[in-house]
């Protein structure tokens, strides 16, 4: 029986895939690049986010990679696509109602995370919030070993849910399942290949829950 889940954050709970596209498209087109659409952008996108933008031929080497994360995160938190996915508070509640406990492990900044999450008003449904200290998007491992310690439940009582091949990693590093959901930022076609549980949307989850643990 599950008793804890862990939550991602971008792409999971929160619906910023577009946004992520308009801000990449607009560094890409300053700099003289190719714009890209969701469907390349989902093939692609991969962590650590450097790697994902020399990819798209962003010259990391010589650029400013702290310049390159403030100006993507400029962009980005100014756009008026981002949203909750249309089942999240919904699920949140229901999730709370039946006694699971709720945190987020994600590879955003810290405080940018804490205000999102207060600004949707569902910061209440989180024991714990963890984030990380910078705005590059390396990887949320070590910040998951620390929350994984905090929550103090038997692994085979937590679920992680993401969406991306790096939520895949951090769950095997952490010894405890995995569910994934296909719209957020990586296709459904790279999450069926890791043969961890892939759903479509979170409005499948309740019955999934109830399916397999």
């Amino acid at each position: 029986m599950i008793r804890q889940i862990i939550w991602d954050w971008n792409g999971t709970l929160l619906d910023d895939t577009q946004a992520c596209v308009n801000a990449i498209n607009t560094m890409l087109e300053r700099r003289g690049l190719s714009r890209i659409d969701i469907a390349t952008y989902r093939a692609i996108f991969s962590f650590p986010v450097i790697d994902f933008y020399r990819h798209l031929r962003f010259d990391v080497d010589h650029e400013n990679w702290d310049a390159l994360s403030h100006e993507f995160h400029a962009l980005f938190l100014a756009d008026p696509t981002i949203r909750l996915h249309l089942d999240a508070p919904n699920l949140l509640n229901s999730v709370d109602g039946q006694g699971i406990v709720q945190s987020i492990l994600s590879a955003s900044e810290q405080l940018i995370l804490e205000a999102m999450l207060t600004q949707y008003d569902i910061r209440r449904y989180f024991t714990h919030v963890c984030g990380v200290d910078n705005l590059h998007g390396r990887s949320k491992l070590k910040t998951g070993h620390q929350l994984i310690e905090q929550i103090a439940c038997p692994r085979t009582e937590v679920l992680l849910i993401g969406d991306t091949l790096h939520d895949v990693e951090v769950a095997e590093a952490l010894g405890v399942a995995c569910v994934l959901i296909a719209q957020g930022h990586q296709s459904q076609r790279r999450l069926a290949a890791t043969g961890r549980l892939v759903l479509n949307t979170l409005a499948e989850l309740p019955l999934a829950l109830s399916a397999h643990f």
